[in-house]
């Protein structure tokens, strides 16, 4: 795989930041960039070449590197992980950040609900891990994110909490010339209208498991090309994905879900994880995964998908 770099500094400028007024400026002055064709493309070269992609749930959380953290999803992509699983919220002043729960509790060591605090009161604190301990990572901005991911290549499932809208995300993406560089996340033909209708070339992922929703979908105004069918965790379903494919839709599924009882940890039980390798012979396009890096090391389809689709 051949990596570019392109200097920091100069993407701010060109999307009109100011590199002392993001948290990314204090890290590296230039990273690495993985140079890809389209979103629609990339996914149709993904699955016309049985490659797949590994998506890391919440950014893929390890030890000493918390979910939703710009540092995180960094270390994954270093590894080689491509798409990168966030949760956007609001806080009380209107700023999109990094943020699943609806409480600062769990993953921060601030306290209270997202939609409570400031901006300012919320950039001072430092996030958690899942073990736990404190980190010196700080809860990041959208923008912030969405440079990262235009900046190396990265692709950002964007999942929309309750404190926000579809709209105020899309007006950051705008912002950021993120659109090739992000994948919209809905849960209902509702909300998959509703993203297509503020505009139909977003990518996103909806419920579908065959022509009839692939159908049912477009006659609401979503773009079939633009579109990745999202088949569940319970089990996986490769006669969907094979629908799917028969109308040109990649398919999406999830090992995720709570520890002990997700398929990731089914599947690393034996400390093997060739499950994640059938998954991808079924015809599995895209994986969203807590263990991004087993699955990684497990499966050579995702080698082949970097190999046939990106330069």
């Amino acid at each position: 795989m051949k990596l570019f770099a392109i200097p920091l500094t100069a993407l701010m400028l060109l999307v009109g930041c100011n590199p002392a007024e993001t948290t990314l400026g204090t890290a590296s002055t230039e990273r690495a960039q993985v140079r890809r064709m389209p979103l629609p493309a990339y996914f149709d070269c993904l699955r016309e070449n049985k490659g797949i992609v590994i998506a890391a749930h919440r950014g893929g959380p390890a030890r000493g590197y918390p979910e939703n953290a710009i540092e995180t999803m960094q270390y994954n992509f270093d590894h080689g992980v491509r798409v990168f699983e966030i949760d956007i919220a609001e806080t009380r002043d209107g700023v999109l950040t990094l943020m699943h729960d609806d409480r600062l509790n769990r993953t921060s060591t601030g306290r209270g609900y997202v939609s409570d605090i400031s901006w300012s009161d919320m950039s001072g604190l430092k996030l958690v891990d899942n073990d736990g301990q404190r980190t010196d990572f700080s809860p990041p901005k959208l923008t912030d994110a969405l440079l990262w991911a235009t900046e190396t290549g990265a692709i950002l499932e964007l999942d929309r909490k309750k404190t926000t809208s579809f709209r105020n995300i899309a007006e950051a993406v705008y912002a950021a010339d993120a659109e090739e560089n992000m994948i919209f996340i809905s849960y209902t033909d509702d909300e998959a209208a509703e993203i297509a209708s503020i505009d139909p070339e977003f990518m996103m992922t909806a419920s579908v498991r065959g022509g009839r929703d692939i159908a049912a979908l477009e006659a609401r105004g979503v773009d079939p090309e633009h579109l990745i069918g999202w088949t569940g965790t319970d089990r996986p379903d490769e006669a969907a994905w094979h629908r799917n494919a028969l109308n040109e839709v990649e398919s999406a599924f999830g090992t995720l879900g709570r520890a002990g009882e997700r398929l990731d940890d089914q599947y690393m039980a034996d400390g093997n994880g060739s499950e994640y390798q059938d998954l991808a012979d079924m015809g599995l396009v895209m994986l969203a995964t807590d263990r991004p890096l087993d699955a990684a090391e497990a499966m050579t389809s995702d080698d082949v998908g970097r190999s046939a689709c990106e330069h």
